[in-house]
């Protein structure tokens, strides 16, 4: 290559270096605010949520297309992976729930006629959106333009679901069952690998049963998930931290909340009331969509902005789905993350019921795009 090719590349080449120079700053910078102003714990929880947002985006990690690739195709590594991901932080978390009663909790809740249809539902909606929780909220900070349309519809309808929650539960719904200390851990980790082992069994000859890929991924997000554990005291959430932004919207509005037990609670109007910078949930929300974001920018230089050829129809199924997979998920007690993630890996049975329930209407969705116009028929 000639000497004046090479220093016609090198404007090039450094502008891209500033830009990522400028990513990195930006997030450093927007975490120092937020532990100057709000605390250093909520600074490190909009840390882990950039986290999440880089590797989800970055190592293309997620929910709902592994579990459309093991449905479709038998490809099992993204699922196993998930699998795995749950098996480490189970290892940890457990013991630590059991050691700690008064200062951490999991995300524990009841089986019920609403949370296993909420899931249902919400296995469904995340197959016709190709996005879960966190999937969206990545999707939608990389420039995806079915994303950026379902979310807000996704918060409004997990705002919905709160509002109708008391309703819904009263349908009836079992005690919370948990699995406990060492004893509950075994038991999880057993149930865990006899999954894994049937979907290797279920799994197309000659797939990849753990890329390495997804390997790394599943070990980082573990990481992140028992780092938001310890800092929050809670496990990782998606849902109710969405629902939370439409509340504050509906409360500004002049919405008054007094007629839902759910957000009338002393603790949700007190979040209601409260920066947004102060819930755990609302930060690591809001750093998943600027961490996929920073991974957009970084990998193109511009996020992706070409919008689909979509027909009327799959634009409205969008909406509709975006406002039910919020719904549905509060009715569930979470989504991939709160419930299917957080919860196994915290010892809570409904995570294993949601996960059955959610896999079997990830079926149905998949089997609506196509009638819906997001794809084409096969």
């Amino acid at each position: 290559m000639s000497q004046a090719a090479l220093n016609d590349g090198a404007p090039a080449t450094t502008g891209a270096l500033g830009k990522r120079l400028g990513l990195l700053a930006a997030g450093l910078v927007l975490v120092a605010l937020v532990s100057v102003f709000a605390g250093a714990r909520y600074g490190m929880l909009l840390l882990i949520g950039l986290g999440f947002g880089v590797v989800l985006e970055g190592l293309r990690f997620g929910f709902a297309g592994p579990w459309r690739a093991m449905i479709l195709r038998r490809e099992p590594s993204g699922l196993i992976a998930q699998l795995l991901s749950i098996a480490v932080v189970s290892a940890v978390a457990i013991p630590l729930l059991a050691g700690h009663p008064g200062e951490l909790v999991g995300a524990q809740a009841p089986i019920g006629f609403a949370m296993i249809g909420g899931a249902f539902v919400f296995g469904a909606c995340m197959q016709i959106v190709l996005g879960c929780g966190s999937g969206t909220l990545v999707n939608a900070g990389s420039g995806n333009p079915v994303s950026l349309l379902a979310l807000p519809f996704f918060a409004i309808g997990s705002f919905a679901g709160a509002y109708h929650l008391i309703w819904w539960t009263g349908l009836g719904a079992l005690p919370i069952l948990t699995l406990s200390g060492t004893t509950g851990l075994i038991v999880t980790l057993v149930l865990l690998a006899a999954v894994t082992a049937f979907i290797l069994w279920r799994a197309a000859p000659g797939t990849v049963k753990l890329s390495r890929r997804h390997a790394i991924a599943a070990l980082i997000l573990a990481a992140l998930a028992i780092g938001n554990l310890v800092v929050a005291g809670q496990p990782w959430g998606v849902v109710y931290g969405l629902g939370l932004w439409a509340a504050k919207g509906y409360t500004a509005l002049g919405g008054d909340l007094a007629g839902s037990a759910f957000w009338s609670a002393p603790g949700s109007m007190e979040r209601v009331q409260s920066s947004l910078l102060t819930d755990y949930t609302s930060l690591t929300d809001i750093g998943i969509i600027a961490g996929a974001f920073g991974v957009a920018a970084w990998r193109r230089g511009a996020l992706s902005a070409a919008l689909p050829g979509y027909p009327a129809r799959a634009w409205v199924a969008t909406v509709v789905a975006g406002f039910l997979l919020g719904y549905s998920s509060r009715l569930a007690f979470g989504c991939n993350v709160g419930a299917f993630f957080s919860g196994i890996s915290t010892g809570s049975l409904h995570g294993w019921a949601w996960f059955a329930a959610a896999f079997a209407g990830a079926f149905v969705g998949i089997r609506m795009r196509p009638a819906l116009g997001l794809e084409a028929r096969k």
